[in-house]
């Protein structure tokens, strides 16, 4: 047992290369995802990839399942999590433009940028769009919108997003925070309960002047 236990670690791990990875990636774009650059940032041996990797191929898809499972996996868990409203729903989205750990803002910017060097990465990130607009558009349905409605809202509400992304855009928390209650109202048509908002808020640690 000691001995597999030395190898693991002389080797790292197949969690720690792929967290490399994505620490390159969000720095340097794709093209800095390498293996010799990876193991010398691990200060481990280029061979010993190997032992979690077949190839480079095979850790970007790693990569991209990552992106994949945290991202669009957060969109979709927090547009189906329970909510007494509209609004409160919509509250339970903008979770994930607050928390990282439920939608990571850097990620999806640095695989925006590598879609626009890969057609097949480009393709992906057209499916996860049009998974977490349909989640979204699920979640307006529910609460009694038509389907064009519902799908126009979804858009608005996911396309905003995606244009802060990308357009890097910067708010302090306190900005951002007393805009929220206008984007509910814009996004659902329906102006968030004080109580629904209280709730957010301390979610996120804020407290309201």
């Amino acid at each position: 047992m000691e001995q597999i236990l030395n190898d693991s670690g002389w080797r790292g791990s197949q969690e720690g290369w792929l967290e490399a990875a994505y620490d390159s990636l969000l720095e340097s774009g794709v093209d800095s995802v390498k293996i010799l650059p990876l193991a010398k940032r691990l200060n481990l041996s280029r061979t010993s990839f190997y032992w979690f990797f077949k190839d480079r191929e095979e850790l970007l898809a790693g990569l991209l399942a990552r992106w994949r499972e945290g991202n669009t996996g957060g969109i979709i868990r927090q547009s189906e999590a329970y909510a007494e409203s509209l609004a409160e729903a919509m509250l339970n989205v903008f979770d994930c433009w607050l928390d990282r750990n439920l939608f990571d803002s850097k990620f999806e910017f640095a695989v925006r940028s590598w879609a626009l060097q890969s057609e097949d990465i480009l393709s992906e990130v057209q499916k996860a769009d049009q998974v977490r607009l349909d989640a979204l558009k699920r979640m307006f349905l529910r609460f009694g919108y038509d389907e064009n409605p519902a799908d126009v809202r979804a858009r608005t509400t996911y396309l905003v997003q995606i244009g802060y992304i990308s357009m890097q855009s910067k708010e302090d928390i306190t900005m951002r925070m007393k805009r929220i209650p206008e984007y509910i109202a814009i996004y659902t048509g329906e102006v968030p309960q004080q109580r629904e908002l209280d709730r957010f808020f301390a979610r996120h640690g804020y407290k309201p002047d």
